[in-house]
């Protein structure tokens, strides 16, 4: 096996852009109009609730990242826990498919975008594209996450740009803010749950961080610190955009929109409609990238561990990138995105996606409770959060399989 190593070239401001590259982007932009279909006026408490949610995941993910600050980070948190190597590998796996089939995903959805500008065999678009983020990638990691980081820029520029467009509607919040916040009924209550539980996929990606682990410069402090404020900042920004949103715009005229914040801002000229249109479809394309650097860097981590084939485990001496299992991932994902549709693959996504935290959030719950595991670790929580997060994310699953199939 190659002795090159990764490069750990990623700072703390990178590390906090790509956090909030992996969170903001095609969840939002899409989910808005759905979660405001649920929630109505009270979409801004839905995303609240949600985020607190994703919080509470999060501190599992930082702690556990600070005690083991390692590639393949789900996979080696599940062995430290469960003390089972055979258990740690099929999380790695988990966590492998989920940034398969969410890259294949978000590919999907892309192209779909796509179609609204110029018309293109939906096979080819795919192929171009998927290829084209396999190529960044391998590329180099400082010049992926600066990718991501620019892209991230432009998305998160987007959502600020309603504000400074639309922001004037916030003037009315002193008068309506219990009209946003104080539900009064259980049936509306349920509403804001349902568009909570919904909201929670918008925050999806802050896990992917972990697997960075080994190119992030101080990365016991660095990480933890990165994945919490990216939450944060993802959580206020949500809320305030969609604030905006149901006070510019009716709940009714969002959910029936397939470009709810684009929606926002009719009335504004065809130029902040058109541009808006562009961010989803670049929302779409830094996801699917993000998606295969994570998966790619579990592999890795895998193969470090004679989890995974060995050869998949080879850094390239140029690139200082895991080439082949680059290209491996960039593949089954192309091959996903071709023949299957996008909602399995969206289904299939939140579905695995909901086992790992609950499995990470357990993990850590019962790290704690073991003597000098991690001992080294320069950020920590009470023990009792990480079993909470462990019994929402149970709760989350439950609800998800509860809406599908009852």
């Amino acid at each position: 096996m190659s002795t090159t190593k990764l490069d750990r070239s990623i700072s703390l401001p990178m590390l906090i852009l790509y956090g909030l590259g992996t969170m903001v982007g095609a969840g939002f932009y899409a989910l808005l109009g759905e979660i405001a279909g649920e929630a109505a006026l009270f979409t801004p408490l839905a995303f609240l609730l949600s985020g607190f949610l994703a919080f509470i995941s999060a501190t599992s993910f930082a702690e556990l990242s600070s005690r083991f600050p390692f590639a393949a980070g789900e996979a080696r948190y599940a062995q430290e826990g469960f003390s089972s190597k055979n258990f740690s590998t099929l999380v790695g796996w988990l966590v492998i498919l989920t940034g398969i089939v969410s890259a294949a995903t978000l590919a999907v959805a892309t192209v779909g975008f796509l179609q609204d500008f110029i018309s293109v065999p939906q096979t080819l678009a795919i192929l171009l594209l998927v290829l084209s983020m396999g190529a960044i990638a391998g590329w180099g990691i400082g010049k992926s996450v600066a990718f991501v980081g620019v892209i991230s820029v432009i998305e998160i520029g987007a959502l600020f740009y309603i504000v400074f467009v639309a922001g004037d509607s916030l003037s009315e919040l002193p008068n309506r803010w219990q009209e946003l916040f104080v539900p009064t009924s259980s049936t509306v209550w349920f509403g804001v749950f349902s568009g909570a539980f919904l909201g929670f996929y918008a925050f999806v990606g802050f896990e992917d961080m972990v697997n960075m682990a080994e190119e992030v410069k101080e990365v016991r402090k660095n990480l933890p610190i990165a994945i919490l404020v990216s939450i944060v900042l993802t959580t206020v920004l949500y809320i305030v955009v969609s604030t905006i949103a149901v006070l510019t715009v009716s709940p009714q005229t969002l959910a029936g929109s397939n470009t709810p914040v684009a929606a926002i801002l009719q009335g504004h000229g065809d130029f902040s409609m058109k541009m808006l249109g562009v961010v989803s479809l670049l929302t779409g394309i830094n996801g699917a990238l993000v998606q295969i650097i994570m998966a790619s860097r579990v592999v890795y981590g895998l193969s470090k561990k004679d989890q995974a084939p060995t050869f998949l485990g080879k850094v390239n001496s140029k690139t200082q990138t895991p080439l082949r299992a680059t290209a491996i991932i960039t593949l089954l994902v192309l091959v996903l995105a071709i023949f299957f549709p996008l909602q399995t693959l969206a289904e299939s996504t939140s579905f695995i996606i909901l086992i790992i935290f609950a499995i990470i959030n357990l993990s850590l719950w019962l790290v704690k409770g073991k003597k000098n595991k991690g001992s080294k670790h320069k950020i920590s929580f009470p023990r009792w959060v990480s079993l909470f997060g462990f019994i929402t994310s149970v709760v989350v699953l439950v609800f998800q399989v509860w809406q599908k199939f009852f």
